[in-house]
């Protein structure tokens, strides 16, 4: 027989152990999904401009006609059977076990989910054959700076074989000739930590777009991906 009384342990470590893998969720805007639906409406503002006035004239109205995205639920899950023996002849704890590796699939789909929508940005940078480097990374940076984006909030996120082309830019393919403190905390932790003024996170929960080793990583605002 299942053990019914289990259910709210493993159900809680997935949860936990879901919120701690992920990388995505933290970059991103989440929102709440309330009063008993499955969709939440985003709205989507325009920029304003300010103007000069002459004395004494008046201001002139300015219409806020903010457009939306609707962000849909859909349900994904995963399912195991523990019975009384399996709990019961194993020498640790089956159900934070388990909750912890429902955890790390519930994380790897919210990642994989996310990072698919990389191919979705208007601008691209590099390409597929060719190796990424500190240079293209700063050409995204432009790009989100020309755009008027805010820094704050920005980061990039990049599969660990694309991070390495990076480090090995960054490191003079790791001879260390030109020594300076991001080659050599890039040497030191096997991290690039951060670059152009944004943190750069690595997961390899980034699918192949194309040939092997085609993995398109993102530079990007918190507001630009959301999940509810």
């Amino acid at each position: 027989s299942t053990l019914s009384e289990l259910y709210t342990e493993i159900v809680a470590e997935a949860l936990f152990v879901a919120s701690e893998r992920s990388i995505m969720r933290p970059l991103v805007r989440n929102y709440a999904v309330t009063g008993g639906g499955k969709s939440v409406e985003v709205p989507i503002y325009a920029a304003v401009s300010a103007a000069a006035v002459s004395e004494a004239s008046d201001l002139s109205n300015t219409a806020i006609n903010p457009t939306s995205v609707t962000i849909t639920c859909s349900e994904n899950g995963i399912m195991t059977t523990l019975t009384d023996l399996g709990r019961n002849a194993a020498p640790r704890n089956v159900a934070a076990d388990i909750g912890r590796l429902f955890g790390e699939a519930i994380a790897k789909k919210i990642d994989t989910d996310l990072t698919a929508l990389f191919d979705g940005f208007s601008t691209a940078v590099g390409s597929g054959s060719t190796a990424l480097t500190s240079a293209l990374v700063f050409q995204s940076i432009a790009n989100v700076r020309n755009a008027g984006v805010s820094m704050d909030g920005v980061s990039a996120v990049l599969h660990p074989m694309v991070a390495y082309d990076l480090k090995a830019n960054l490191t003079n393919t790791f001879a260390n000739a030109n020594a300076n403190d991001l080659a050599n905390e890039a040497l030191r932790s096997g991290f690039v930590g951060r670059l152009a003024g944004m943190p750069v996170f690595e997961t390899s929960n980034i699918a192949n777009t194309g040939n092997a080793g085609d993995y398109k990583g993102g530079a990007f605002h918190r507001d630009a991906l959301a999940i509810a």
